[in-house]
């Protein structure tokens, strides 16, 4: 087969999704066009598809070898690139492209992208890493010596350790948040006013086929003058044949030359002429499963899914004695769980789309199989839903929640849940209400936050759901956070005595600690959380908000015109409330 057709077929593959299949073709058309540069951009391009970037990057390399002058090359050096995370190198492949082909727009963008991520990494924070970076400079122990806050601590081995484990690695430092001497440190690395809850008393006391997509390369340079032919050298003869190889021979090409006409008319969608063209091969070739396999597919088309099983079965029984391709037995087991499939018969497809893959792992069979599992799944619970039953567990479960039988209780709320899910039971966001009500009880405090957002998902304006959540994130010693939910509650009931008295309880917690009035315990949990909250750390480690806290201690005019930023007061907010820092 030319070249130009395992193109053809690779390219197929390729918009289909069929990776693997895509490689196959595109590796054969390479076997017989080695210099062919598209052939080797178009592998690279599957094989970055399908994660295989140390492969992509070896074909994009060939490509630029071939063809140094063609932009696409550059593009797949890019794209394999950063699949490999090495993001500076594939800046400069793009650029290298830029440089051939100016106007190369899919390039620009690639390189934009890609220069916005490194951006990203050198500039950005990684939550607790970021903050952790603080610690790496040399000129931290010698902030820690001449702070007479914190200089005592140098003479405590463990706290040096401490600090060490934070060096060597900035996302250990969550890990250290709740020693009030790091708290310290922290605070005066930050600039910012950390303390503890004796602290605050006193001092209250005083953050497919790919040229056509890319832009016309530039013209070509001047080629040198082709080399004189040389003369051809005669074809060497071919051996001798028996009279029954040389009938075996005439018998295997009539059979390709059926098989050509059976996929002629199969994408004609002539199915009958189909079947008789792919018979026909098998009876003048049954050493080639391909007829059997294609005949399969034709019977898959009209419906007969029986027939097409059968041929399947056929063609994986005879393909290892006749020594066939694994990926065309594994095209027969996934054709068969195909049909399994459209039978209905869900269990038994799974189990052939698993052994397939047991064949050759194949990206389409493996979506197949996810999704057939998904399906059997999905089945399952159509087939337990039983509101009856449904309304029986949410009254034991009522039951058992006056009982202070929490665990109890839990238990039937998840059942009836399972009896009668939110897609068939609009009073489903109840269950998840009264579940969280027992988590809170049981002090499984993210769990009734899970749920309490569940509720409000599925029904807004149910006021008890924000009043389950703020209750759980009180109790969290988050109050910043439990003082907006019942803010939004009471955005849907404004007349709701249950959100009201939450709000306010929250608002004293936080005026309590803002004046020194927590216990040392209550504090440091309250810190401990707010810090590792990923919106407190991405605002501690903003360079702009580090400023403007610095400001606010040191430079009182600075601080003034800061106030008048609704944002920055926002995020100042946000702290006090929090319990970072306080407001004078």
């Amino acid at each position: 087969m030319a070249s130009s057709e395992f193109k053809a077929k690779g390219n197929d593959a390729f918009k289909l999704g069929n990776f693997e299949e895509a490689i196959d073709f595109f590796s054969k058309a390479i076997e017989v066009d080695p210099t062919n540069h598209v052939l080797y951009s178009n592998r690279s391009a599957a094989e970055a598809s399908c994660k295989r970037f140390k492969e992509a990057l070896d074909d994009a390399k060939k490509t630029v070898e071939l063809k140094p002058d063609w932009p696409k090359g550059y593009s797949r050096l890019g794209a394999a690139n950063v699949g490999l995370g090495d993001l500076e190198t594939a800046v400069a492949s793009y650029k290298k492209g830029l440089d051939v082909d100016p106007n190369n727009a899919q390039i620009a963008e690639a390189l934009a992208e890609v220069e916005a991520d490194l951006k990203s990494k050198e500039g950005g924070f990684d939550a607790a890493g970021n903050i952790g970076n603080m610690f790496s400079g040399p000129e931290v122990w010698g902030k820690i010596a001449s702070n007479p806050q914190t200089s005592g601590y140098l003479a405590d081995p463990t706290f040096v350790q401490m600090m060490q484990n934070v060096q060597k690695d900035p996302k250990t430092i969550n890990a250290y948040l709740q020693d009030p001497r790091m708290m310290q440190v922290l605070g005066v690395l930050l600039g910012v006013n950390v303390m503890s809850g004796d602290q605050a008393k006193q001092e209250f006391a005083k953050e497919g086929d790919e040229e056509a997509t890319s832009a016309p390369p530039p013209a070509p340079k001047a080629e040198p003058e082709p080399e004189p032919a040389k003369p051809e050298e005669p074809a060497p003869k071919e051996p001798e044949l028996t009279e029954e190889e040389r009938a075996e021979k005439e018998s295997r090409e009539a059979a390709q030359a059926e098989k050509q006409k059976g996929n002629a008319c199969y994408k004609k969608k002539e199915f009958e002429e189909a079947l008789g063209h792919y018979t026909k091969a098998m009876e003048m070739d049954g050493k080639d499963i391909s007829y059997i396999t294609n005949r399969a597919a034709v019977y898959f088309e009209m419906g007969r899914f029986d027939e097409c099983i059968a041929d399947c079965d056929d063609a994986v029984e005879k393909g290892p004695s006749l020594r066939a391709d694994y990926k065309m037995i594994a095209r027969a087991l996934t054709r068969k769980g195909n049909a399994l499939r459209k039978k209905g018969d869900l269990e038994a497809a799974m189990k052939v789309y698993k052994k397939s893959l047991t064949e050759h792992r194949n990206a389409d069979t493996l979506k197949r199989l996810n999704d057939v599992e998904k399906e059997i799944k999905q089945r399952r619970e159509e087939e337990y839903i039983d509101m009856d039953k449904c309304e029986e567990e949410k009254t034991k479960g009522n039951d058992h929640f006056k009982k202070s039988e929490f665990p109890e209780a839990v238990k039937c709320y998840t059942e009836a849940l399972q009896r009668g899910p939110p897609a068939r039971n609009p009073e489903a966001h109840k269950l998840y209400s009264n579940r969280s009500a027992c988590y809170t009880k049981l002090g499984a405090l993210p769990e009734a936050v899970k749920d309490a957002d569940k509720c409000i998902e599925l029904k807004p304006d149910f006021a008890k759901g924000y009043s389950r959540k703020g209750t759980a994130q009180f109790f969290m010693k988050e109050f910043d956070k439990a003082m907006e939910t019942y803010k939004l509650g009471l955005e849907q009931d404004p007349s709701n005595e249950e959100l009201r008295a939450g709000l306010q309880r929250c608002v004293q917690k936080i005026n309590m600690g803002n004046s020194g009035m927590l216990s040392e315990e209550e504090q440091k949990e309250r810190q401990a959380h707010a810090m590792a909250d990923p919106e407190i750390q991405a605002i501690l480690t903003d360079p702009v908000m580090r400023q403007v806290l610095q400001d606010f201690q040191e430079n009182p005019k600075a601080a003034q015109e800061h106030t008048k930023n609704p944002g920055i007061m926002a995020k100042i907010q946000k702290l006090v409330n929090a319990g970072i820092v306080r407001m004078a």
